[in-house]
Formats: structure tokens, sequence, C-alpha cells
């Protein structure tokens, strides 16, 4: 009897091994969109600049046409 019972308990610590043994994953998902704009300026850093307060101000906005590219990465794992 104490045999039976002994395998009972290890099927149970098997179960709760495999129920409580999962690992949590942080998964980070990394969208990237692309777009070309014009900008008139009289040099590159000008550009850039113009570009990124044309885009800050919400002039330029990017949407789901301008996708390119989604990765998945795994973050951290608990």
């Amino acid at each position: 009897m104490l045999g039976s019972a002994a395998a009972t308990l290890a099927k149970v610590r098997m179960i709760m091994k495999n129920d409580t043994g999962l690992k949590t994953y942080q998964i980070e998902i990394v969208e990237t969109m692309s777009a070309i704009i014009d900008i008139k300026a009289e040099d590159d850093s000008s550009a850039i600049i113009q570009a990124q307060e044309r885009y800050r101000n919400e002039d330029i906005e990017l949407n789901y046409d301008d996708l390119v590219d989604t990765k998945f990465n795994i973050f951290d794992v608990k």
C-alpha cells in the first residue's frame, strides 16, 4: 500500500512540476516604419533638424502602410 501511495505522490509531484514549471517570457515586439520625405534646406544637419521638428509637431505621420518590418525578441525570462 505504501508503494502505491508513493507512486501516486510521485505522479502528483510530476503534474505539479509540469504546471508550475512554465516560464514567463516577456516578448518585445519591434515595428519599423519608414517614409521618404522632401525637405528643402541649406545643409544635411538643417534638413535632419527640420524633419525631426515636422515629425514631432505631427506634420509628418507614419501609418500602417509605412510598416517595413516586425521583429519579436525575447526580452526577459522569469
